[in-house]
């Protein structure tokens, strides 16, 4: 929904907290009227936002989780995750950097994410590894979905650490971590 849109641009360019719906109706040519006819507040419209964006995102990943014996797939889905979130600026940026901590309601829905995605992890480490206890699969899980957090917040702050190695350097490290975290020695 174009409101939706305009509503992520702004908040992925501006403090979430200084948008305003007049702000959010003038991006998508509309009165602020209209745009509480289909939203109760500038908060539904974020939440809503943001559900589509984790939605996109566990699609793409059970997309990509590796086949088993596939030792390179926990590598592979995370730089693939770091791609899909560049080429997804926009509502990666509200989500893996505006909105954090903004209310009870966006981190209800990170928790849910995050739990989703813990689960696909684990299933992408039992993959790629092969037999691996239920304990360990999940801590390798909660450690992935830190590093792919982590990183893609620091690749779309373009932080310092991003910035010192470049992209490329910068995605083979977050490979070789994957790769260290999931105990999975490279196939090449």
């Amino acid at each position: 929904m174009a409101v939706i849109d305009g509503a992520m641009g702004l908040f992925a360019t501006f403090p979430v907290e200084e948008v305003t719906v007049l702000d959010i109706a003038g991006a998508v040519d509309m009165t602020p009227a209209a745009v509480y006819y289909h939203f109760a507040s500038k908060e539904q419209i974020l939440v809503e936002g943001l559900r589509a964006f984790c939605d996109q995102m566990l699609t793409e990943v059970r997309a990509h989780l590796p086949e088993r014996g596939d030792r390179d797939g926990v590598r592979n889905l995370l730089v693939h995750m770091l791609a899909w979130n560049q080429r997804n600026r926009t509502a990666a940026l509200v989500y893996f950097v505006s909105s954090i901590g903004l209310n009870q309601l966006v981190e209800a829905l990170r928790r849910e994410h995050r739990l989703q995605l813990v689960a696909l992890l684990r299933e992408a480490a039992k993959a790629s590894r092969g037999r691996l206890g239920a304990a360990e699969a999940g801590v390798i899980a909660v450690a992935l979905v830190s590093l792919l957090e982590t990183a893609t917040a620091s690749m779309l702050n373009q932080d310092v650490a991003y910035l010192g190695l470049g992209g490329r350097r910068f995605a083979e490290a977050v490979k070789q971590l994957a790769d260290r975290i999931a105990g999975i020695t490279p196939s090449h």
